[in-house]
């Protein structure tokens, strides 16, 4: 009896998943648990598993379509077998095209919406059931309020009812551009350009960028420090850590000494819901890691009960299974803190945007030898800049600082015997 293939649900908040690549085209055979095809959704990238061994007999769900969680996209055949034409519609029947949802649904408007979306409309004091959903059944997505937020409203979003249609235009003098333009038409040049969609990921990346410019007031402080001293501990020990299998890096001594300044400084570890700050218990680290079609954050829960070599492990193993989407939903959620490197690629320092919703991230800069004074002498040392970003709305400059020199003291007298 042939298999469907459905889109797999990743995460409890995930309503729908787009088909970025099918990594087997009709025909082809397959294994039972053999990557079939990549997704991303609002959480996470993944590579989806084949439901059992056979031939792809059909692909209902082409790439870059977004459907429903539980739509058949496709379906596995044993040899011999037909696949009825009739089953191969079932995810359109699934996930209907962003059709409007029916009359009075004031309610049920409200319900078809995530919780982050209604958290921006709580905190900008929006309606949601003016907006209309370009989401599954009529859901209402990050897209659609944002773009609202934006003012792009267009026929039925925002003003339905409000009686603004019914106004008469005020007489306006539309301007008339010259025919000597000193702006050329691109349309002109075609030849030299080439237009190409955003890709999935770099749609949510840049939904989430600009929520989080527009939700906090970003605030930057970098210091200069000196990692010689971690420099010369991990010479003596990056062997030892070799032979238990991990490697002995400078962001796991990063990493350490945020953990214990945040323990310190637990304001860096919060959030704002509203007129009310929320304290983080546990400290669940994000590595922002950069895969070639764009950035994800994977987290190390209960950073805080970890060692050195846990966290060198642990950072080394989400890092890894980034980049080969093996990630879950639950790798990517539940951060507290971030820490981001655009050192490795010879940045001095950066300013990075901060995760929501955190209230705090710090960039990493280039780790390098540098002329600097020492004991009035010009002296060559290991030095790199940490920059902290930082949401003013909660953390003022001398508690982003405070936190900050503790960091820069941790690293440089970093404590030999917690190696």
């Amino acid at each position: 009896m042939p298999t469907s293939i459905v889109m797999p649900q990743m995460g409890e908040s995930i309503a729908e998943g787009t088909i970025v690549r099918w990594m087997k085209k009709v025909g082809d055979q397959v294994e039972r648990d053999e990557p079939l095809f990549e997704i991303t959704t609002d959480k996470v990238d993944a590579e989806v598993p084949s439901p059992a061994a056979g031939v792809l007999a059909a692909i209902t769900v082409k790439e870059g379509e977004t459907v429903a969680v539980n739509s058949v996209v496709g379906t596995i055949a044993q040899d011999g077998e037909v696949v009825e034409e009739s089953k191969a519609p079932a995810a359109v029947r699934e996930a209907p095209a962003r059709t409007p949802a029916p009359a009075s649904r004031e309610e049920p408007r409200r319900q078809k919406s995530s919780p982050l979306v209604r958290r921006i409309a709580r905190e900008n004091n929006v309606d949601i059931t003016r907006i209309e959903g370009s989401g599954i059944g009529g859901r209402v997505t990050k897209h659609d309020i944002l773009q609202y937020l934006g003012g792009d409203r267009g026929p039925g979003i925002g003003d339905r009812g409000s009686g603004i249609e019914d106004r008469k235009p005020e007489p306006a003098t539309v301007p008339i551009p010259s025919p000597r333009s000193p702006v050329p038409d691109q349309r002109e040049r075609s030849e030299q350009l080439e237009i190409r969609p955003l890709s999935p990921i770099r749609k949510k990346i840049a939904e989430h960028m600009v929520l989080s410019r527009r939700t906090s007031a970003h605030v930057h402080s970098v210091f200069h420090v000196n990692f010689s001293h971690v420099e010369k501990i991990r010479r003596e020990k990056k062997e030892d850590y070799a032979r238990l299998g991990a490697r002995l890096t400078y962001m796991a001594f990063i990493a350490k000494a945020v953990i214990d300044a945040i323990r310190r400084h637990p304001i860096i570890n919060a959030s704002l819901d509203g007129d009310n700050v929320v304290y983080k218990k546990d400290v669940n680290l994000g590595i922002a890691v950069a895969l070639e079609s764009g950035l994800i954050v994977p987290v190390v829960r209960n950073a805080d009960e970890k060692n050195l070599l846990g966290l060198s492990r642990a950072i080394a193993d989400v890092a890894e299974r980034a980049r080969s989407k093996q990630l879950k939903p639950e790798d990517v959620q539940g951060g507290t803190f971030t820490i981001t490197n655009p050192g490795q690629f010879g940045a001095q320092f950066g300013m990075p945007i901060i995760n929501q919703p955190q209230v705090a991230i710090l960039g990493v800069g280039t780790i390098e030898k540098r002329p600097v004074v020492a004991d009035d002498a010009i002296a060559i040392r290991t030095m790199a800049y940490l920059t902290l970003g930082y949401d003013h709305r909660l953390i003022d400059g001398a508690v982003a600082d405070e936190f900050m020199a503790d960091v820069k003291k941790q690293i440089e007298e970093f404590d030999p015997n917690q190696v």
